[in-house]
């Protein structure tokens, strides 16, 4: 069998420790990853997991030996890409990021990034969370916030402005919103990864923490956008997604000339191993993409 996919095989179980989950992520079925794992075995003479039933665990010299095949891959990938004509881009990168911003900004660059390198595989994870990226084999995260994840490295690509948006049915039923404190009085529609209990507001050297009551909440600002646009309650969302929507007249801008705090928008990765040229090559291409004033 392939020693390489061995290897890639090997390295993912490593962090995943499930077959299932590392043969979902790598297209393969249950039975060809046990197939790899027993040919690493049989490779290097040694057990390289403990697994019963119910879990899967690295065994002490599948530990041992796993920085030594991870830069045994590293450098595997280095050759091929120098075989390559003219150093050409291969490979699968494995991206995460938010269903918000995977669908509205991150598919053009994507793209074109793709069209440049015809030999480069995207996949890419639609969720909310910064833990486990190691675990789940994630080469990037494209996150916002207003800090990283401290046990990953961050690199800031971007700025993401906010706004407070409802729709006209909303505003005209309730009461007239004319000073952040206002919004304590009104249904808000609450997003647990940013400001879920007090949004903070600013007006030149004016400040307000205003603390918001919140009959709906979800994890992911598409949903809640789409809440505001049904008239459920006012939204703290990003202006990629609601500048459409205002220009439309779908949604207004409530309070305009308060600002709520900027987030930054991160490339995140781990450090437990080096990044290949591939993956370094589109952290560039984004940050290029993404300094420019379209998005």
């Amino acid at each position: 069998m392939d020693r390489v996919t061995a290897a890639k095989v090997f390295v993912d179980v490593a962090y995943s420790l499930s077959f299932t989950a590392t043969a979902s992520r790598l297209d393969m079925s249950r039975a060809m990853v046990t197939r790899y794992i027993e040919a690493m075995e049989d490779w290097l003479q040694i057990r390289l997991f403990n697994r019963t039933t119910r879990k899967v665990s690295l065994s002490t010299a599948g530990q041992a030996c796993l920085k030594d095949v991870e830069a045994w891959l590293q450098q595997a990938e280095k050759i091929a890409l120098q075989a390559t004509d003219n150093n050409e881009l291969a490979g699968t990168i494995r991206i995460a990021t938010s269903m918000s911003f995977g669908f509205s900004q991150l598919m053009k660059p994507i793209a074109a990034f793709m069209s440049l390198h015809p030999k480069v595989q995207i996949d890419i994870d639609l969720n909310d969370g910064v833990t486990g990226l190691t675990e789940q084999s994630i080469d990037l995260a494209i996150r916002l916030a207003s800090k990283p994840d401290p046990s990953l490295i961050g690199k800031p690509i971007s700025v993401c402005e906010s706004v407070i948006v409802a729709s006209p049915s909303y505003i005209s039923q309730n009461a007239a919103i004319n000073h952040p404190s206002d919004l304590a009085l009104h249904a808000c529609l609450g997003y647990k990864n940013f400001e879920r209990h007090i949004w903070h507001l600013s007006q030149n050297d004016l400040f307000e923490s205003v603390p918001i009551k919140c009959r709906l909440t979800a994890n992911e600002a598409t949903t809640l956008l789409h809440a505001a646009l049904n008239g459920t309650g006012i939204s703290l969302q990003p202006t990629y997604l609601a500048n459409a929507y205002i220009n439309s007249g779908q949604l207004i801008h409530i309070l305009p000339e308060w600002k709520p705090n900027d987030l930054q928008v991160y490339v995140l990765y781990s450090s437990r191993k080096h990044l290949s040229p591939t993956v370094r090559s589109l952290i560039d291409y984004l940050d290029t993409y993404f300094q420019l004033p379209q998005w």
